[in-house]
């Protein structure tokens, strides 16, 4: 049966594409628009525009409603659904402008949506055992638009497949940081934290990558808890750095983080992290009598720490070098806090190779779309737990 769009014997031709992303942080669509050509692992990308299209504070509060599991009704989830979708076709027009192409260039395009829940952990629901994942943001507003191919939806293939549906981008970052000389680790800290390790020189069933807990997203709540509202995020780890980790609460939340001690495959997401697991953190530190910059600092101090923990308890070698994207890594406190643990580590930025940590998750989602496309398999089974490998993602003309 034929499972491709593009033909294979064509695949060296290259071609612009857009990837799109919207993470556990809420801030908005990234997209990525790249020059791509090949496919699986000889798969080349060059980035050629990004931009970020922020979600006003309405539609930020409706998504982390949703994602928070709070009450809502079908008709919401509907709009929901629409609404990301024509958001996300203004951003691919915005990141086209941007370049200065013309939208008829556009291949391809690659939409990640949004996660309003993700359930890696199987549950026992109505005679049936097994767990799920959803994204909104449907590929038809991105396909008339822009009148090219989509592909979306990539999680609940692999889901399908036994697998826990995430993490997506190691198989994208071993297509493009595979290193011969060391030992490589990704670390993605978006709102949820994700660690991809590359073994020196090894294949694609070597690679192994699990969440490794809290990214941007308990420190986000804090500042905005402390500042009642005032502020979204801590600006390259400033008010953090102002503040001292208080040991107490810092002990406190690593004996009540049940998630970094379970071993993977494994992910996690706002429904772990989100404002309950904050409220009792800040209620503890209220206890405590701790200090609103010192609570930041601990917060900002845990996230570190789960990297730390992860690598040491749950990766089977200690990595040479910790490449760091995502929005944490212009956090400069908690880049720090992450190299005190990390002393005989070299702790880097996607920016220190020449590269674009905002773009990379975007960027990834344009590759993975490409895959889907010739009909290569695209996920990587030993970090999401399925059975196989499959073709990821749904396809839109």
């Amino acid at each position: 049966m034929e499972n491709t769009i593009f033909d294979i014997k064509n695949a060296d031709e290259t071609k612009y594409a857009i990837g799109l992303m919207s993470g556990t942080s809420v801030d908005g669509i990234d997209a990525a628009l790249v020059k791509i050509s090949g496919a699986g692992l000889s798969t080349k990308v060059s980035l050629v525009s990004f931009i970020t299209l922020p979600f006003s504070e309405e539609v930020r509060a409706h998504i982390l409603s949703l994602a928070d599991g709070k009450q809502t009704n079908m008709e919401e989830v509907c709009r929901m659904n629409m609404l990301i979708g024509k958001l996300s076709a203004d951003a691919c027009e915005e990141v086209i402008k941007k370049a200065g192409i013309d939208k008829k260039e556009i291949a391809f395009v690659g939409s990640h949506g949004q996660t309003v829940w993700h359930e890696p952990v199987k549950v026992d629901f109505l005679g049936k055992h097994f767990n799920s994942t959803l994204q909104i943001g449907d590929a038809s507003p991105i396909a008339e638009r822009l009148d090219t191919v989509v592909v979306s939806d990539f999680r609940v293939r692999d889901v399908a497949a036994g697998g826990t549906g995430a993490p997506l981008v190691p198989y994208t970052e071993f297509v493009l940081y595979s290193d011969s000389k060391r030992n490589v680790a990704l670390q993605n800290i978006g709102g949820i934290g994700n660690i991809t390790i590359l073994k020196k020189g090894g294949s694609l069933d070597e690679v192994f990558a699990f969440d490794t807990g809290p990214g941007n997203m308990l420190i986000d709540g804090c500042i905005s808890r402390i500042t009642g509202g005032g502020l979204k995020y801590d600006e390259g780890g400033k008010l953090a750095e102002k503040g001292e980790s208080n040991k107490e609460l810092l002990d406190f939340i690593i004996e009540n983080d049940d998630y970094i001690r379970a071993h993977p495959p494994k992910n996690s997401g706002r429904e772990r992290y989100g404002s309950k697991f904050l409220d009792r953190l800040i209620k503890e530190g209220e206890r405590l009598s701790v200090a609103d910059k010192d609570l930041l600092a601990t917060i900002t101090d845990y996230t570190a720490f789960t990297i730390y923990y992860s690598i040491k308890n749950h990766c089977k070698l200690t990595p040479d070098r910790l490449i760091v994207g995502g929005g944490g890594a212009n956090n400069h406190t908690l880049m720090n806090y992450i190299r005190k643990y990390l002393p005989d580590t070299e702790v880097i930025t996607n920016e220190d190779l020449g590269l674009s940590g905002d773009a990379k998750e975007a960027v990834a989602f344009a590759l993975l779309a490409n895959d889907c496309l010739y009909g290569c398999c695209n996920n990587a089974p030993r970090a999401t737990g399925a059975i196989h490998p499959v073709i990821m993602g749904k396809i839109t003309r």
